[in-house]
């Protein structure tokens, strides 16, 4: 409202004027041309009022409404007023920040290649150039699994077994879907990535494609590890993913319950260019499944929330003090053989129940995508996923972080 009064008073002040200079040059060509100066407009308007007074008050009618609108936007929003007294908005707006700290140097396909995107979500490495659907340019490296913690892989293009794949796509002038090339391995890949709070891994990037590819790729990286953005320290709901909406509804569970054990399964696809009324919610609390039909909406002010949300905030508490550790080692009684190491099958929910018990051993992880995640179990992290740690070829070496609801199945192995 304050907007349109503002203008409303500029255009009315505008007509006003414009029928001023049309009064000046009806009395002659000197005044109209002087007229068109403003300090010498005022002059005609003193000498000749009964000539430009009702133009005069057109004018001053616009001043009104010109007020009325600043006095509103100055009671809503006073730092806008100033920036508009201060005539930001004849200053050329300066170049948007980057949100991402991607130095790469090199080509691909033959062409300069700067992305703008970057990704390591799911296993898959993703840096694009472009904000189309299609990316103009795109390098995509699928790794063999989920990726948690530090990342350090080196490939070299005589190596074989369990490689990643690499992807470069690109869009060619006159067509609407990209041309794209894959290669299993005779690539060279560098990888030395680090975790960085809250959702980012920086670090070493290198690839250098066969020659007829014309493909190098040198420098550091900074990519995002999922689709949640942040601001201020806290998650952004304004923004529009599936993470988003599934951080949303774990907080909203999280509350409501009063505990922190929720395990969210996968939410349906949604729209998020509308409001989501009756989503089927899986989900449970301490190992006992339940389910919940709950209506996601957006605000401007408060992003993404579940409607009718007015459980307070969980506050945590305090961790109790870690017990000591005995130090008495027990001893074998005399005769008896040690007992083997426990292979075979074993169920999820007693791995959860006593993860040091299993810790340092070999298995094979089984995903319900069809994935296989084979390596050393470190242990549980904080959200209770399962932690891998495993050697690939060459030097390099990675954790995958596999979730308990994606797990259909774990065997244990002999090294």
């Amino acid at each position: 409202m304050d907007t349109l009064l503002i203008l409303l008073g500029l255009l009315l002040i505008l007509a006003g004027y414009v029928w001023l200079v049309m009064q000046a040059f009806s009395r002659s060509l000197f005044w109209g041309l002087a007229s068109l100066v403003p300090p010498l407009a005022l002059l005609f308007v003193l000498r000749h009022w009964t000539q430009a007074r009702r133009a005069m008050v057109l004018g001053g009618l616009g001043c009104i409404p010109l007020v009325v609108g600043l006095a509103l936007l100055a009671a809503h929003d006073s730092a806008r007023l100033e920036a508009i007294l201060r005539l930001d908005w004849l200053r050329p707006e300066p170049a948007a920040k980057p949100e991402l700290a991607i130095q790469l140097r090199g080509e691909l396909n033959g062409k300069p290649f700067a992305p703008e995107q970057a990704d390591l979500i799911d296993g898959v490495l993703s840096l694009r150039e472009g904000q189309d659907f299609y990316a103009h340019r795109e390098v995509r490296v699928r790794l063999p699994a989920t990726v948690g913690g530090p990342l350090r892989l080196d490939v070299l293009p005589n190596d074989s077994g369990t490689l990643p794949e690499v992807e470069i796509s690109w869009l060619v002038p006159g067509q609407d879907l990209p041309e794209a090339v894959r290669l299993a391995r005779g690539y060279s890949l560098h990888l030395d990535l680090a975790p960085e709070a809250p959702n980012r891994m920086v670090g070493a990037f290198h690839l250098v494609l066969p020659a007829q590819m014309r493909t190098t790729l040198s420098g550091k990286v900074e990519l995002y590890t999922n689709h949640l953005r942040y601001r201020d320290g806290q998650v952004d709901t304004r923004v529009d993913s599936q993470d988003t909406l599934a951080y949303v509804v774990r907080d909203y569970l999280q509350r409501r319950f009063a505990r922190r054990d929720i395990d969210l399964a996968q939410l349906p696809r949604l729209d998020t260019r509308k409001p989501a009324p009756d989503v089927p919610i899986s989900f449970s609390v301490g190992g006992e499944a339940q389910t919940l039909s709950l209506t996601l909406a957006k605000t401007e002010t408060r992003g993404w929330q579940v409607k009718g949300d007015k459980y307070p905030r969980l506050v945590d508490a305090p961790a109790p003090a870690p017990a000591r550790p005995s130090t008495q080692a027990v001893e074998p009684t005399a005769g008896q053989p040690h007992s083997a190491p426990e292979t075979g099958v074993v169920a999820l929910q007693r791995l959860q129940a006593a993860p040091e018990r299993f810790a340092n051993r070999s298995m094979r992880v089984q995903t319900e995508q069809g994935r296989t995640a084979e390596g050393v179990f470190v242990g549980l992290d904080a959200d209770g996923r399962l932690v891998i740690r495993h050697s690939l070829s060459g030097a390099g070496e990675a954790s995958y972080v596999l979730r308990p609801s994606e797990v259909v199945r774990i065997e244990l192995l002999v090294r």
